[in-house]
């Protein structure tokens, strides 16, 4: 009898963990993510390294474009930097998740920390096969990586 309810229960646990929670349209035709924020007071990633030029961490609502999300649970995302280059991006606390794809391209107005962080190769190694990456490009990953990180509390995605 136990193991019936828990061949029940399994698919409706597995369905529940495998979705982005439920999220509303704000005005502006933001689709939102975690915390609720609005877009109000968002600088954008030049102004927010001028601001970082000076610090090691920084609090700030930023808006930028979206590389990429996490392909397996929309667990991280990686943001342009103003010269182009990725900024990776995780959820507070592991709270929220976006989706996995189609975020490519959008705007994203994030709300957050931000700090200066180093990478070691096993977690570069794990963002990269979670990406979908080949194991060729995954085993190239050989060095440490030191990068600004964003923990977002909320994020807003344009539709």
């Amino acid at each position: 009898m136990k193991h019936l309810f828990f061949l029940l229960l399994t698919p409706i646990a597995l369905g529940a963990y495998a979705q982005v929670p439920a999220t509303e349209v704000i005005s502006g035709g933001y689709i939102s993510y975690g915390d609720p924020i609005t877009p109000d007071g968002a600088i954008t990633m030049a102004e927010f390294e001028k601001e970082m030029a000076a610090s090691d961490s920084v609090v700030a609502k930023v808006t930028t474009e979206i590389i990429e999300s996490c392909g397996k649970k929309g667990c991280w995302m990686q943001v342009k930097m103003a010269d182009g280059s990725p900024m990776m991006v995780r959820f507070r606390d592991y709270g929220f998740f976006v989706p996995k794809t189609g975020l490519e391209g959008k705007q994203v107005v994030m709300q957050g920390w931000a700090k200066k962080d180093v990478t070691d190769v096993n977690m570069l190694r794990h963002y990269a096969e979670d990406a979908g990456k080949s194991k060729e490009e995954i085993e190239a990953i050989t060095e440490p990586e030191t990068s600004w990180k964003f923990e977002a509390d909320g994020v807003l995605v344009k539709e």
